[in-house]
């Protein structure tokens, strides 16, 4: 029964429509936006954050006779069935209405940086093992068996290669090997594709078997020198790759003749100059996530920055939204002072400098440890350990891209503080989405760190788009030499 469905899939391919997606834990859309552009059909999505959920309705149409209403629905993918989403979309029935199964499974339980957040909430060292969002894969593997896609596509940390000793994508792979699959993963980073950002994450790809494909990923289209922590990283995350018989594929390289990587200031030199924030607050407090702001300039416009302003069907021509920093005055003149490339261990010893010199303006001097001499050290001094939190404050580099961003920027921004010294802030949530590849018309629906969290959650755009574009193309040869191997037969006949 499963080979029929399939087979009736691929037949419809053959005939030149366009892949029928459904992606679970969809987020705000990343991974949909990039595979849309590659000429995927986005016919359904499950999130369960109502936020994020209602971003995705705000940039991609509902499918044909679905209303709006009912295509912004947050869902929950352990609650609803692959049959209860069809049913709710009016499709006929899962196993026929989609060719193409993708999903950003959360990643919490699996990044280190989601254990330790885990760990310190619960106390309990195995806290990780214990979130049920570790085991959402498993409810993929159901969402397979219903839908029988011809195609998957799956996007995780790279930690996720070992959860606790255990390597989840291999298991995932033995088990689509079961259900008819040939599948590969590797890890890639945005930075190679054209993404102004260092992130490295973990991408499966399966197609099924009768393709006679085993799964490759794209070759980088930039060049990039990562940090020595991304190397170190990557160790241990293929620490428990299977030494024989692993569907683990190398990792791609960037070729030498490659340009380099798109860097921050390339990203984002043309966006407004904010300075309300310490100039005019109340002008910040009142800023609403939609309201528009001309660009900074219209000339000049590197490439990147171009192709966020004119990326189709979200193209923007003089103005853009998004443009929200986080109010905290105690810190503006530390940013000021922070030198490109500075993390926090520097930033508070600034803020010592500063605080020095804010005692030295009263006479009498306060006596240490008094109310007074304590007042002013908390309006200067940030309370953070630097030996738990080396890496919290971070000044962009403009001549790189950027370190990872990731769904804590609401709260932790400050790893992203942006490099003008004149605007000593962190950067917007525009800017943000920026730096993710999102386009300058993409909206974001919710306030600031709502925005902030589904862009830190999402996959980029514009290397989903890579991966989207590779996979039809791999599927298109297929397609294509089995109809010639059919045309042959026939003629011998």
């Amino acid at each position: 029964m499963s080979l029929t469905i399939r087979r009736a899939k691929l037949e419809r391919l053959r005939l030149g429509n366009a892949p029928r997606v459904l992606e679970l834990c969809s987020g705000c859309g990343g991974m949909s936006l990039g595979l849309h552009a590659a000429g995927f059909e986005l016919v359904g999505h499950v999130e369960n954050d109502p936020v994020a959920a209602e971003s995705y309705a705000l940039n991609f149409s509902s499918p044909e006779g679905v209303d709006r209403e009912r295509w912004a629905l947050p869902r929950d993918m352990v609650e609803c069935s692959a049959a209860d989403l069809a049913a709710d979309l009016d499709l006929a029935e899962a196993s026929g209405a989609f060719d193409v199964l993708a999903a950003g499974l959360p990643c919490q339980a699996f990044a280190r940086i989601g254990r330790s957040k885990l760990r310190s909430v619960t106390g309990d060292d195995d806290a990780f093992r214990n979130d049920p969002r570790a085991k959402l894969y498993r409810r993929f593997l159901e969402y397979v068996e219903a839908v029988q896609p011809i195609a998957m596509i799956i996007e995780n940390v790279p930690d996720i290669l070992n959860f606790g000793g255990h390597n989840i994508p291999e298991e995932i792979c033995e088990t689509l090997d079961a259900l008819g699959y040939e599948t590969s993963y590797t890890l890639l980073n945005a930075a190679f594709y054209g993404v102004p950002q260092m992130r490295e994450r973990l991408f499966l790809i399966a197609y099924d078997r009768s393709l006679g494909l085993r799964p490759t990923f794209p070759d980088p289209t930039h060049a990039a020198e990562l940090p020595s922590g991304y190397e170190g990283a990557r160790t241990v995350a293929l620490k428990y790759i299977p030494s024989e018989g692993s569907h683990f594929h190398p990792i791609p390289a960037p070729g030498t003749d490659l340009p380099g990587a798109v860097a921050v200031r390339a990203a984002l030199s043309d966006l407004p100059f904010i300075s309300e924030h310490f100039r005019d607050p109340r002008t910040m407090r009142r800023r609403k996530l939609t309201e528009q702001l001309p660009y900074r300039t219209n000339n000049d416009l590197s490439a990147y920055a171009r192709r966020m302003r004119e990326w189709e069907g979200f193209a923007t021509r003089r103005s853009t939204d998004g443009h929200l920093v986080r109010l905290t005055p105690r810190d503006f003149a530390i940013f000021r002072r922070m030198r490109v490339g500075a993390d926090y261990p520097r930033a508070l010893q600034i803020a010592e400098e500063i605080f020095s010199e804010r005692l030295a303006e009263h006479h009498p001097r306060p006596r240490k440890g008094s109310r007074a001499w304590e007042e002013i050290r908390k309006s200067c001094v940030p309370p953070y350990d630097p030996g738990k939190f080396p890496n919290k404050w971070w000044k962009l580099e403009p001549t790189s891209p950027s370190r990872t961003l990731t769904a804590h920027l609401g709260k932790d921004s400050y790893s992203h503080i942006h490099w003008d010294s004149r605007q000593q802030r962190m950067i917007s949530v525009r800017e943000a989405a920026r730096l993710q590849s999102f386009p300058d018309g993409f909206r974001f629906a919710g306030a600031m760190n709502a925005g902030f969290r589904q862009i830190g959650n999402a996959v980029p755009p514009l290397l989903a788009l890579a991966i989207g574009r590779h996979l039809r193309g791999e599927l298109g040869q297929a397609l294509m030499r089995d109809r010639r191997d059919n045309r042959e037969q026939n003629e011998a006949a």
